[in-house]
């Protein structure tokens, strides 16, 4: 059976879903994995390269890959009240934004996508490591941060204030829940071992909802110095049922998203599937 490079970010919500997936408490039939874990936008940027079979991208990044990658079933990071918050020192009048200064956690991340949506005159970014953004707000290098994971819990008591919520913003828009992240794997791989990856995936996910426990000792090696709290509030906010199946309304959210990036060529149009039948 072969070895894939598996790509994921040491963020709680992708160590809970693959802890039991890389740390073979399930059974993957022989399939091994070479796991690289790196920033969701380091991810995007070697998916770019082609050089991971399987990997966490945002879905801004996948709207660019589609020729190469299509997203699986399980392991998508969907939800509601859980979208990228832009964030400041002082309230900003909108008459402002056109020229404020601002940090974002990476190009192509789809919390740019959505900031873009927002506000599509606002072109003066800079790209920061999205932990870093917080500091560059509070020391006034920027003018005002895009953030996105844990620090939705920490920005209030380090004295920020939210400009807007760009998940109430895209829920406001198309009624649906916000696609953030996805699982997207390799298009030139057998059809018969992507939808194996899938499945496996799936049971990764449910034994992490059924054995959570389990996953403690994984998810804090990769959390740094993450307060457990925050850290169990980052996995309820991202893993849902959305992450075990896309179903209907996950996968309506996913062409709706790709469907607004076209119309606003933000990618190009693509006529081939995006999501693994």
């Amino acid at each position: 059976m072969p070895t894939l490079t598996l790509g994921f970010s040491p963020c709680p919500n992708d160590t809970f879903i693959f802890d039991a997936l890389v740390n073979h408490k399930i059974d993957t039939g022989g399939i091994k994995f070479d796991i690289v874990i790196a920033d969701v936008e380091e991810l995007n940027r070697r998916a770019f390269e082609g050089s991971l079979a399987i990997t966490k991208l945002s879905y801004h990044a996948l709207g660019h890959l589609l020729n190469q990658y299509e997203l699986l079933n399980a392991g998508s990071a969907l939800g509601n009240n859980c979208g990228p918050l832009l964030v400041a020192k002082r309230p900003i009048a909108a008459h402002e934004m056109a020229t404020i200064k601002v940090a974002i956690p990476g190009r192509y991340t789809t919390a740019n996508f959505l900031l873009g949506l927002a506000f599509p005159k606002l072109e003066n970014k800079v790209e920061l490591l999205f932990s870093d953004i917080e500091n560059a707000v509070l020391t006034e290098k920027v003018d005002a941060g895009l953030i996105i994971h844990e620090n939705r819990f920490t920005y209030a008591d380090r004295g920020l204030v939210k400009l807007i919520d760009l998940g109430e913003y895209w829920e406001t828009q198309t009624g649906l829940p916000i696609p953030l992240g996805g699982i997207a794997i390799k298009r030139n791989l057998a059809l018969p071992l992507k939808k194996h990856i899938d499945q496996l995936l799936r049971l990764s996910v449910a034994y992490a909802f059924n054995q959570p426990e389990q996953s403690k000792a994984y998810i804090k090696q990769h959390a740094q110095e993450m307060d457990e709290q925050v850290m169990y509030k980052h996995i309820d906010l991202y893993v849902n049922k959305y992450s075990l199946d896309l179903g209907e309304t996950g996968k309506k959210a996913v062409h709706t998203l790709f469907y607004m990036a076209q119309q606003k060529h933000l990618i190009k149009p693509y006529d081939g599937s995006i999501i693994l039948a």
